[in-house]
C-alpha cells in the first residue's frame, strides 16, 4: 500500500504525461525582434512546443546579437552559451563546405520549397558529419535574393570595381570572381556601411529594404532573383539530450522538413509584399534583366559552382555526387531554378 501511494504521489507531481520538471531553453538570434523571421517563424514554432509539451518546454529569446555577433552563432550554440542558435553558415567561409553549396547561384527557386529540400538533403546524409558538435533542427531561406545598390547593377560587367556586401562566403566567391569586392559585414550592420560609401551594393532579398531600412540607401533594384541564403537553426546536443524522453520527441517533431517549409513560409510573404511596395515606389528603380542578360548572369555563376566543387572535393566528398543529391531534392520539391 505504501508503495503504491509513493507512485501515485509522483504522478500528481510529474503528471501523467510523464514530463519532468519544466526546462526554459535561451534560443538566440541575430535578428532584430520585429523582423519576419521572429514574428511568423520563431514565435509559432516556439509556441508550437510549448504547447505540444505541456507546458513543459518554455523558451527565453535573445534577439539581435545579444549573446554574441552573429558569426559567432554556431560557436555559442556549440559550447553552450545559447541552448538553440539561429546560425547562418555562410558567416564563417570553408566551415561547412558542402553546407555553401546552398548558396551558389541559379539552383533553388523558393525560399519555403528550398528550405525543406535542403533539409531532406542534408540531414540524410552531411549535417552529422559537417555539424556533428550540434543537435541540427530547421533550415530557413529566404526567398532568392537580389542586388540592390546606390546605382545601376544590370550585367554581371556593372559588377566590376564595385565594393558589395556579400550574403554569405558564397556570394562574396561571386562578386570577387565578377571583378567586385566584398565588404563582409552581418546583415543588420549593413545599412550603415552603404550609408558610409563604404559599400556600393548589396546581395539581399527585399524584405531587408524596410526591416534594416536599406531602402533610405538603396534606390535601384536588379529583380533577378538567384541566390539562397539558408540560415539554419541548431541546439546545443548536451542540452538536447538532457531533456526527457518525451520532451525530445516534441522537438524531433518540430525539426522536420516540413516544419523548415512552415517556417519558411512567412518570410517569404513578408518579401513579396515590400517587393511590390519598392516597385509602386516612384523613388525607386526596378529593373528586370532579359533572357540574354539572364543568360549572362548564368554562365557567370559557373565559376563559383566550379570552386564549390574544388572545395568540396578537397574536404573528402565526390562533388558530382553532392551536387546531383541537392538537386534532386530540389527537384522533388518543386524548388528547382
Amino acid at each position: 500500500m505504501k508503495r503504491l501511494f509513493l507512485a501515485t504521489a509522483m504522478l500528481v507531481a510529474t503528471g501523467s504525461s510523464g514530463y519532468a520538471e519544466d526546462v526554459t531553453l535561451r534560443f538566440a538570434h541575430w535578428l532584430p525582434p520585429q523582423h519576419a523571421v521572429p514574428l511568423t517563424g520563431i514565435e509559432p514554432w516556439t509556441k508550437s512546443i510549448t504547447e505540444a509539451s505541456n507546458g513543459t518546454i518554455k523558451f527565453e529569446i535573445f534577439p539581435a546579437q545579444q549573446l554574441g555577433s552573429a558569426p559567432d552563432h554556431y560557436d555559442m550554440t556549440r559550447d553552450g552559451i545559447a541552448d538553440i542558435g539561429y546560425v547562418n553558415p555562410g558567416y564563417t567561409a570553408g566551415r561547412f563546405p558542402i553546407y555553401e553549396l546552398t548558396g551558389v547561384p541559379f539552383e533553388a527557386n523558393s525560399g519555403p520549397r528550398g528550405g525543406k529540400a535542403i533539409h531532406e538533403w542534408y540531414q540524410g546524409e552531411y549535417a552529422d558529419k559537417e555539424m556533428s558538435d550540434v543537435y541540427f533542427c530547421l533550415v530557413n531561406p529566404h526567398e532568392p535574393g537580389r542586388f540592390h545598390g546606390t546605382e545601376p547593377i544590370k550585367v554581371p560587367a556593372d559588377i566590376k570595381g564595385k565594393n558589395i556586401r556579400p550574403a554569405h562566403s558564397t556570394m562574396a566567391r561571386f562578386i570577387s570572381s565578377l571583378g567586385g569586392s566584398s565588404v563582409q559585414v552581418p546583415a543588420p550592420e549593413a545599412r550603415e556601411a552603404i550609408a558610409r560609401g563604404t559599400a556600393d551594393a548589396i546581395t539581399i532579398p527585399y524584405e531587408a529594404m524596410k526591416i534594416f531600412k536599406l531602402a533610405e540607401v538603396t534606390t535601384f533594384h536588379n529583380d533577378m532573383p538567384f541566390y539562397l541564403s539558408s540560415q539554419v537553426i541548431l541546439f546545443n546536443k548536451a542540452r538536447y539530450e538532457g531533456l526527457t524522453d518525451d520532451q525530445r520527441n516534441v522537438i524531433d517533431a518540430h525539426c522536420t522538413p516540413e516544419w523548415s517549409e512552415k517556417f519558411s513560409e512567412g518570410w517569404k510573404e513578408y518579401d513579396n509584399r515590400v517587393r511590390q511596395e519598392i516597385i509602386d515606389s516612384p523613388d525607386h528603380e526596378v529593373y528586370m534583366p532579359t533572357e540574354a542578360e539572364i543568360a549572362l548572369w548564368r554562365e557567370a555563376a559557373k565559376p563559383t559552382l566550379d570552386a564549390w566543387k574544388e572545395d568540396a572535393k578537397a574536404a573528402g566528398y565526390d562533388p558530382e555526387k553532392v551536387l546531383t543529391g541537392y538537386r534532386d531534392a530540389l527537384k522533388a520539391n518543386n524548388a528547382k531554378y
